[in-house]
């Protein structure tokens, strides 16, 4: 089993959770991480050089794929998906659906994603428009950045992911230590904005923003 990861920190709780999983020691042993940016792992998927991944939400409304209620959240702020003001309008080669969202939301200037979004966020953030905010401004609604998509084994990823977003994920101090010198973010930050921000399970609120998302997005 190939599992595809996305090395940003709105995703380190998933990797810890994987990480402890009390999995049969042989089925742990095949079970390989291939990381890659969002869009790399979008491509991935799509020609089956892994099982399983959370790939863009604009990419897994794809017939082929099987999805689960779990991905990557936020509600009216998010602060790692932004738009540069009074900057040439330019794609992030790493998203595809944050690209697509600020071209729903008319909002011109360069997309910037993720980890290096976050830490020019928190270091000056007059300076860049937070998508999400964007967009509850306009629908009322949390929006759905990613989401946890497969080919096939549906049941057996929905029984070894269960529990994840129902409890909190307790990250090692030493790994936040290591994220924290590797990204160049303080740990409470970072602590701050996975706690407040970020969430997983997509209720039926997400559901809702999700088909608004990709209805719009054809339009």
């Amino acid at each position: 089993m190939i599992f595809g990861k996305i090395d940003y920190i709105n995703l380190l709780p998933l990797h810890i959770y994987l990480k402890k999983y009390p999995l049969p020691s042989g089925f742990k042993m095949a079970m390989e991480y291939k990381k890659g940016v969002p869009s790399k792992l979008n491509k991935d998927l799509f020609y089956r050089r892994i099982d399983a991944a959370i790939i863009s939400s604009i990419e897994s409304a794809r017939k082929k794929y099987k999805n689960l209620d779990l991905g990557i959240c936020a509600n009216k702020r998010v602060l790692s998906v932004l738009v540069e003001k009074n900057t040439p309008s330019a794609k992030d080669s790493s998203s595809a659906s944050s690209n697509a969202l600020a071209k729903i939301l008319k909002q011109d200037g360069r997309v910037i994603i993720g980890d290096k979004a976050l830490k020019l966020y928190l270091k000056e953030p007059s300076k860049y428009i937070d998508l999400c905010e964007k967009w509850h401004e306009k629908t009322g609604l949390p929006f759905v950045f990613a989401r946890f998509s497969c080919m096939q084994k549906k049941a057996l990823y929905a029984k070894i992911l269960k529990n994840f977003s129902k409890t909190k994920t307790k990250i090692p101090c030493y790994i936040l230590q290591n994220y924290a010198k590797q990204k160049e973010i303080g740990i409470k930050p970072m602590r701050f904005y996975l706690d407040e921000f970020i969430y997983y399970k997509l209720g039926f609120k997400e559901k809702i923003a999700l088909k608004r998302f990709i209805k719009a997005t054809k339009i």
